[in-house]
């Protein structure tokens, strides 16, 4: 039983560092900025907040395409799809330090 355990708890804890998304409800900009693989710059980044600040929060992910230029022509929003979640907290990808 405590080999099960150490095995389950142990596949949470890579699990849990392989995957990041950014809540976009709450995240900061520089919490943004970091879905740049996605085409998020700093200036778009100012813009989901700038948004969800007058228009309130985001009920569903798709609602990001909202946010004045984000869109298909100006980021890979299938990652942005990926990368993002409107619920719970936000979790950013950690990078082991260079040896």
């Amino acid at each position: 039983m405590k080999n099960l355990f150490i095995i389950i708890a142990t596949l949470f804890a890579f699990s849990s560092s392989a995957y990041a998304y950014v809540n976009i409800n709450t995240a900061t900009q520089a919490e943004l900025e970091t879905l740049k693989n996605s085409g998020i710059t700093s200036t778009k980044a100012k813009a989901i907040i700038d948004y969800r600040t007058k228009a309130g929060s985001f009920k569903r992910v798709d609602d990001i395409e909202r946010v004045d230029g984000v869109n298909n022509h100006t980021v890979n929003m299938e990652q942005l799809r990926r990368d993002i979640t409107v619920t719970g907290p936000t979790v950013l990808k950690t990078v082991a330090p260079a040896k």
